[in-house]
């Protein structure tokens, strides 16, 4: 059996385009063995308001803590969810769909008690798959034994899953090696993110580059008229 595989760090509310990399694949594999980067997708996202872009930043303890991963990531704010929940209400009870999802986004933002930040990138990231059809297994690295480095990880990691395709983000053409997945019989391919249509979008002018949420909020069950993959 084909089996299609791709394996990406966890972000925090992603865009739609990390949302139909995960549909397009059958297992989805969270890379939280790497290691934690600051001012990086991990703990933020974007969303927009009357006053241009704002970054939605999860607080986590970074001081002297160089190489953690990000699994080992720890939360520095306990009340960052509702500070969060607060904000998007602000910005996005106007939007047409808000009120469909208002409770069941409340309900994921209020009731995250994590401690970890992959813990909550996984907690986000499930809800949104419910949310917009996608049933695609999702598991976390560290529940394989792999080894190597770069590209060998990512070979052995795939040989674990079964995989027969690996399926990568496109800004990995720049250093992934592409004869180490062809040694062991793994077709790779890489996303392509343009081509995207434009939707009904609060706060002109138009931004691809957001959280889905901005998305689910203003086009609702419309969603998959608006990704590639649904």
């Amino acid at each position: 059996m084909n089996k299609r595989v791709a394996i990406v760090q966890s972000n925090y509310i992603p865009w739609k385009g990390y949302f139909d990399l995960i549909n397009f694949v059958d297992e989805f594999i969270l890379y939280d063995d790497m290691q934690y980067t600051k001012r990086d997708w991990r703990n933020r996202n974007k969303i927009k308001t009357k006053n241009g872009f704002k970054w939605l930043t999860i607080p986590v303890k970074i001081k002297g803590k160089y190489l953690q991963k990000i699994r080992e990531t720890e939360i520095d704010d306990i009340d960052w969810n509702s500070k969060h929940w607060r904000f998007i209400t602000e910005n996005y009870s106007k939007a047409p769909y808000f009120k469909d999802y208002r409770d069941e986004f409340e309900e994921l933002y209020i009731e995250c008690d994590e401690n970890l930040l992959s813990r909550i990138n996984h907690r986000f990231i499930m809800k949104i798959c419910q949310l917009i059809g996608i049933k695609t297994k999702i598991s976390f690295s560290m529940e394989y034994k792999f080894k190597g480095e770069k590209t060998e990880k990512l070979v052995d990691l795939c040989k674990q899953a079964s995989a027969t395709e690996y399926i990568s983000g496109p800004a990995a053409k720049s250093y992934i090696n592409e004869e180490l997945f062809e040694k062991e019989n793994i077709a790779l391919s890489f996303m392509d993110y343009s081509g995207y249509p434009e939707y009904n979008q609060l706060f002109p002018p138009f931004e691809h580059s957001v959280s889905i949420i901005d998305l689910i909020f203003n086009e609702g069950p419309n969603v998959r008229n608006y990704m590639k993959s649904l």
